[in-house]
């Protein structure tokens, strides 16, 4: 019985580093795209335009 809750305990560590991995694979991509000065405009450019989106959508949905 033992041996099952040191396997419980081990689920959120688990899932927290499998969290961290899945986001580092995630943003590889756009880490690379930023190394170009070109794209490195446009790159921060869509993540301000992704923020501020993201923004008015939740203050609309939450009625503010």
């Amino acid at each position: 019985m033992n041996n099952f809750w040191t396997n419980i305990l081990r689920y959120p560590r688990f899932f927290v580093s499998s969290l961290i991995g899945l986001i580092l694979v995630i943003l590889t991509p756009f880490k690379n795209l930023f190394k170009i000065p070109k794209l490195r405009v446009f790159l921060v450019l869509f993540v301000l335009l992704f923020s501020i989106s993201l923004y008015f959508i939740i203050i609309n949905m939450v009625g503010l």
